[in-house]
This record gives structure tokens, sequence and C-alpha cells, in this order.
């Protein structure tokens, strides 16, 4: 099983205060763990949502309103995508991440939907597009790296 493992954020991720040496040492370390074992998919930081922006959908009409965002409890730091075989064995690893801020920390896991959770909605044509997008990502990507 896919999850996503979101960093959320604190106020001192908002201000833009980065991680001392220390915590980008021991998170690399935690990050050769994962990718040892087999589990790290992908996985990046996030700048403050001062830098960012969101796009609210009524029907047809879309409004853009530029970061900040006030309610830091409901932001994300950054993000791994994981390949775990359950939702304890991430949980498992969550509980040897290094806490990712100074002070409180909380990080959410969150299963990623996989095909078979679509039904029969998932018709065999939306799969072999699903199949096309992702090969045709995977090019681009590493094309990048």
């Amino acid at each position: 099983m896919r999850v996503m493992v979101i960093v959320k954020a604190n106020k001192n991720s908002e201000a833009g205060v980065m991680p001392s040496e220390k915590l980008l040492t021991d998170m690399g370390n935690f990050n050769e763990e994962l990718v040892k074992a087999g589990v790290l998919l992908a996985g990046e930081g996030l700048h403050p949502s001062a830098k960012g922006a969101r796009v609210a959908f009524s029907g047809e009409k879309r409004t853009v309103v530029d970061g900040p965002f006030t309610e830091t409890k409901e932001l994300i730091a950054g993000f791994w995508l994981w390949q775990v075989r359950s939702m304890e064995e991430a949980i498992e690893w969550v509980r040897r991440c290094p806490n990712p801020h100074l002070g409180d920390s909380e990080i959410e896991i969150r299963p990623v939907f996989e095909a078979a959770d679509f039904g029969a909605e998932f018709t065999p044509e939306l799969r072999e597009q699903e199949d096309r997008i992702r090969a045709e990502a995977e090019k681009i990507n590493a094309r990048t790296s």
C-alpha cells in the first residue's frame, strides 16, 4: 500500500525558519533508512504558505487567493510518499522519524487511493489512460532527475 506522510506546518515553518544542520543530518539519515528498506518513493519540504496560492472552485467560477494562510494547523510543511505493507508499518516508521520542527510537531499518515478502490467506475479505458499518464510522468521525472 502507498501512503502519504504529511508533516504539518507550525509557526516556525510558516515563518520560514530553516532547519538546523543537526536536523538536516538526522532527516538525511532517516531518509537513507527509508530508501534502504524500499519504503521511500518521494519526499519534499515545502516553502511557507506566504509563497503559495489557493484556487477556490464554485461551479464554473475560479477564485485565486494568495498566501499566507492563517490556519497553521491545517497547513503542510512537507511530505513523503511511501510504499509499505500496512498502516501499522507506516506508523512504526513515523515513530522513528526525527521531530521535524523545534518544539511540538504533528505528522499525518493517509492511504493513497489505488485503482481497485474505485470499483467498476474505473473502467478498463480509464485504467489504460491512467497507465499512459503515469508512464509519461515517469519519463519526464527521469529526464529532470
